[in-house]
């Protein structure tokens, strides 16, 4: 479902892009070039002066959650990775090459170029530096525990663009089908 926020602003998609119809896309939203949004997931900037931009080559994986607060964004960069069920709450921002695991949740937080993060962690209120590695489960909530984080390995960066490159397919192929 694609519709407008109560202030009428409607989704831009890319007409690459692929939103399975299941997902439930509302208001100021930015979807770029061969983004992949899985079913049921949720992407609203329905609060008044809220908006969402997603940027090209993300997927937005199974029951994802992306809302943005009144007065606030959510910015997510290019080649990024949402993973199944994780939230990402705003204000915040996702810099480009990073992977969100499963259930894990971002909030008033930045993360740097090519973060991952684990499934089931949490991320709130800190400015997460680039190639950072947060593990499962962690809470991340102040910059002395923002200090102990180790740099994601080679491993986890092939990983990342494995998953992309999966999305990029079920892309071509969903667009093709339709």
């Amino acid at each position: 479902m694609i519709r407008s926020n109560p202030q009428g602003d409607l989704p831009k998609i890319d007409k690459s892009a692929f939103i399975d119809p299941t997902a439930v896309v509302i208001g100021k939203v930015k979807i770029g070039k061969n983004v992949l949004v899985a079913p049921g997931a949720v992407i609203r900037a329905d609060e008044e002066n809220s908006s969402i931009t997603i940027g090209d080559n993300c997927n937005v994986q199974d029951r994802v959650i992306v809302h943005a607060l009144g007065n606030s964004s959510v910015i997510i960069r290019k080649n990024t990775s949402l993973s199944h069920g994780c939230i990402v709450h705003g204000p915040c921002r996702i810099d480009e090459g990073c992977f969100v695991g499963f259930g894990s949740i971002i909030f008033k937080a930045t993360l740097h170029k090519r973060v991952f993060v684990k499934f089931l962690a949490v991320v709130s209120g800190v400015v997460i530096p680039a190639r950072s590695l947060i593990g499962a489960g962690m809470v991340i909530d102040a910059a002395e525990r923002v200090k102990k984080l180790t740099l994601a390995s080679a491993e986890l960066k092939k990983f990342t663009q494995n998953v992309l490159k999966a999305n990029f397919e079920l892309v071509r192929g969903y667009k093709k089908e339709a």
